[in-house]
């Protein structure tokens, strides 16, 4: 493991990388900033290396216009909508970033700030521990949250994410991950081939915000129980499709909330990498990077387009707060909120 000043932000708080390496050779290399992935290098077939996530060269960019590249998102991943939600009798108003709602924690969210670091080696392998106070009334969220976020780079090529929080009062947590994934480290993703362990997803309304259905993938284009490539389905007519620009949707898992289980499986064929995502959480958010649109100019010169990138975003419900029916995402003083994200690669011959 090493670390390495790569910049300040404008009060002057330092942004330090770190990079975890296994013996395998596989990278992670991360920041305090944001708890931002700004690379993570794994092998293909034939051992070749190459990046599988999306994001800048410069640390400026990630501060001025990153679409949430590689980063921890909270405290509430994904849309409240209306920017509030009601908790003890009480309504709570936020920061309003995505329309009418609030997106993935407000307008400085976990993503824009700096976390205290520590490294570590651990028996799994190097890890990286990342702690966060977010303040009560910060962004609109009751309670003072302690945060912890820690990054563990395993020797079977799995990065692994271990959210906890605690708070001093009643509150609403929502913590995930948001790297934009290619598998090829270039191009499009529509040929990856993705399975979902899903029955059935939640239907949104036109400002992407769950109608409190649950509907099954059966006969729709959201079913992914079997191996299907991304492009297959994507650009389908089916109202769903067209309200997300494509794919940005929540899936619920096949699995009891809490215990960790497969969400879904991603591979390239032309390198063979494979991505298995694994999670605590009761759903995951599939989005297939539909809002890059060209201008965003990436590493190495890539203007980054629709689709040049997908994210699973393993997490609760969008709009938990406002929905009763969904799993509850309040958390009171005496309980621990935890969320464990598995990225694990590997490579089919």
């Amino acid at each position: 493991m090493k670390s390495e000043a790569i910049g300040a932000l404008q009060d002057g708080s330092k942004v330090q990388a770190f990079t975890l390496t296994n013996k395998a050779g596989v990278e992670a290399r991360i920041i305090n900033y944001g708890g931002i992935v700004l690379s993570l290098n794994v092998p293909d077939r034939n051992g070749k290396m190459a990046d599988v996530v999306l994001g800048f060269d410069k640390l400026d960019d990630y501060l001025t216009k990153s679409p949430y590249f590689g980063c921890l998102v909270g405290r509430f991943g994904n849309r409240i909508a209306g920017g509030k939600f009601t908790l003890n009798g009480k309504i709570y108003s936020l920061a309003t970033n995505d329309g009418p709602n609030s997106l993935h924690g407000g307008l400085k969210g976990f993503d824009k700030v700096i976390w205290s670091a520590t490294p570590k080696m651990t028996a799994k392998g190097p890890a990286l521990s990342l702690t966060y106070v977010s303040k009560d009334g910060e962004e609109g969220f009751p309670g003072k949250l302690t945060v912890t976020a820690v990054y563990t780079l395993t020797e079977d090529n799995a990065l692994v994410l271990d959210f906890t929080a605690v708070s001093d009062q009643d509150t609403v947590v929502n913590l995930t991950h948001h790297s934009y994934f290619n598998l090829a480290g270039k191009g499009d993703v529509l040929d990856h081939v993705v399975t979902i362990n899903s029955d059935a997803f939640t239907p949104v309304n036109k400002h992407l915000i769950p109608t409190g259905e649950l509907r099954p993938v059966a006969g729709t284009p959201f079913d992914f129980r079997k191996p299907e490539k991304i492009g297959a389905r994507i650009n389908s007519h089916d109202q769903q499709i067209q309200y997300g620009g494509g794919y940005d949707h929540n899936w619920i898992l096949n699995k009891p909330v809490g215990e960790l289980g497969l969400a879904a499986t991603v591979e390239d064929p032309v390198s063979g990498r494979v991505m298995d995502v694994l999670t605590t959480a009761p759903a995951t958010q599939f989005y297939a990077g539909n809002f890059l649109d060209g201008s965003l100019i990436g590493k190495g010169g890539w203007a980054y387009k629709a689709r040049n990138g997908l994210c699973f975003e393993p997490q609760h419900y969008p709009d938990s707060p406002n929905q009763p029916s969904f799993p509850s995402t309040v958390l009171r003083p005496c309980q621990i909120y935890t969320n464990t994200i598995i990225y694990r690669f590997s490579v089919k011959q």
